[in-house]
């Protein structure tokens, strides 16, 4: 059942972005021009990316009984922190490739951090 999951998802994944790619070529000029459209454009990634994140988020392993010193914690922490500061990167620079290699680079060192000084 996993394998069949997995190729339905590709699959799906490859219709989606085909037509995405695709339907520029389809609409008339005049309607890809609109404001709207526009500013959907330039929000569209930034909210793919904090789907994802949001998505691989580690809080299913984080109970009740967790204390600050547990690298469940910590995890979680850097996760959350990270997303943040991706955020704030992509509304200053609006640079998605930034926003994504700041946000790799601070999960990171976020979790060095955590497992160094609340450990």
């Amino acid at each position: 059942m996993t394998s069949s999951y997995l190729i339905f998802a590709t699959l799906a994944m490859a219709a989606v972005t085909f037509i995405t790619r695709a339907l520029p070529a389809l609409i008339p000029r005049k309607l890809l021009d609109t404001p709207w459209l526009h500013r959907l454009n330039e929000s569209l990634p930034l909210s793919v990316m904090v789907l994802l994140i949001l998505t691989s988020l580690s809080y299913q392993d984080v109970s009740t009984t967790v204390t600050l010193s547990d690298t469940e914690l910590h995890l979680l922490m850097a996760q959350i922190g990270a997303l943040i500061l991706v955020l704030f990167i992509y509304h200053i620079s609006r640079q998605l490739l930034v926003s994504m290699v700041v946000g790799i680079a601070a999960i990171n060192g976020l979790f060095w951090l955590f497992n160094s000084f609340l450990g």
